[in-house]
């Protein structure tokens, strides 16, 4: 007979309980047992941060993270970013300035990003490359990405700040 763990935890907000085989990661729990497909399965050895989620509002990877250390701690995935049926500032600025392309990689990069805003409401462009440096993406030059995290900060500091034509145009 096979052993199950049960824990319980808070995800997106919600107290979660789930019972799942003590061996498996927060990864493969947030997705196999309670069917959360945003957080992506990318290389899982910690190299490309697809799976990153945050715990207790730190950014981990969750495919190095067992499932068991989630108990009574506080997981946000994707799913949790928007608030109330409203995008995250982050998740609209990517989609206004095509930071992402075939998307795979975005969950990890919007909650790092989250993070960053969080601790920095105003971070340079140098700290914003910093705090992306661990998340990898196949379809961009990175430039997008960035100048989307400039622009959520821009709103979320209340400044009326528009995208250059030239980031959305290419003009």
């Amino acid at each position: 007979m096979k052993r199950k763990s049960h824990i319980s935890f808070t995800l997106n907000g919600e107290t979660t309980e789930v019972a799942f085989a003590p061996h498996k990661t927060l990864l493969e729990v947030l997705r196999e047992d309670l069917a959360l497909t945003g957080t992506k399965h990318g290389c899982e050895l910690g190299e490309c941060g697809t799976c990153t989620v945050l715990v207790d509002g730190r950014s981990i990877l969750s495919c190095l993270m067992l499932g068991l250390d989630a108990e009574g701690r506080e997981v946000t995935t994707i799913e949790g970013m928007a608030a109330g049926g409203e995008l995250h500032p982050l998740q609209d600025t990517f989609a206004d300035l095509g930071a992402a392309q075939c998307g795979y990689c975005s969950p990890g990069f919007l909650l790092v990003a989250k993070e960053l805003l969080e601790r920095s409401s105003s971070p340079s462009r140098d700290e914003i490359k910093e705090a992306l440096s661990g998340n990898l993406c196949r379809c961009t030059g990175y430039i997008k990405i960035y100048e989307a995290v400039e622009l959520a900060a821009a709103r979320m500091r209340g400044e009326n700040m528009e995208p250059d034509s030239e980031s959305i145009y290419g003009l």
